[in-house]
């Protein structure tokens, strides 16, 4: 595992436990209003910047007792050969582990949960899949993101979709496109596109892009509640 980082303590990242967050390195998604970018290129200078997998499961031993869970995010941990033996290792601790995923790599998603790797996972669905391939990554095909959708719908385990909301990527359209994707899932949760260090800076200065309020994101949610079992707006 190539690691980037650890967010020691966090009480918003697993729903309902404290939990740590540890951030792998690299990912093949090039969203240009990426909130982590240091974590989008596995370069070699980030290898010698990362996080040892030893040390991170020794802290976790001496968290025992503290914390309840661990969210592996990225980046997109999915990427990692070595993601099924480290979730192990965690779960060995007596940690549950929720995994943050972009949803590309269904065939590794599908085997860390049949191996029981994983006890929630959160999946981003960015705008419509049929979009991807000329906004986030070009090239990329949208049914690894339907398989995914497929995998963890029928998991058994607590999950959630997730899309930031950002004009004119995602609108009530799009939003409404994607609960009829989603149909019937357990939660669909809208965040809103929050200014900061991004990995394509120009991208919010071009055009009409913009930043929606709260009533924008609450319109957008009663239209995606007609098509899942919960919409919620997370701040």
């Amino acid at each position: 595992m190539i690691l980037g980082g650890l967010q020691k303590t966090s009480l918003i990242d697993y729903p309902g436990r404290v939990a740590c967050v540890v951030f792998t390195q690299g990912c093949n998604f090039c969203c240009p209003y990426c909130h982590n970018p240091s974590l989008v290129v596995s370069s070699d200078r980030a290898k010698k910047g990362a996080v040892q997998e030893d040390e991170i499961l020794e802290f976790l031993e001496r968290r025992k007792g503290l914390l309840d869970g661990v969210v592996i995010s990225g980046g997109e941990p999915t990427l990692h050969p070595d993601l099924i033996d480290f979730c192990r290792r965690i779960k060995k601790l007596g940690y549950l582990v929720k995994l943050d995923t972009n949803g590309s790599r269904p065939e590794m998603l599908r085997a860390l949960i049949r191996e029981d790797g994983v006890d929630y996972v959160a999946m981003d669905i960015k705008i419509l899949p049929q979009r991807y391939g000329r906004y986030i990554q070009k090239g990329f095909d949208p049914q690894s993101l339907l398989a995914s959708i497929g995998h963890i719908m029928e998991a058994g385990k607590p999950y959630e979709f997730r899309t930031t909301c950002l004009s004119p990527l995602v609108d009530a359209d799009v939003v409404e496109g994607i609960g009829r994707i989603i149909q019937d899932a357990r939660l669909y949760v809208l965040q809103p596109f929050v200014p900061g260090e991004i990995l394509c800076p120009d991208f919010v200065g071009q055009g009409n892009k913009q930043v929606y309020r709260k009533s924008d994101l609450d319109r957008f949610a009663a239209v995606a509640g007609k098509w899942v079992r919960k919409c919620d707006v997370r701040i």
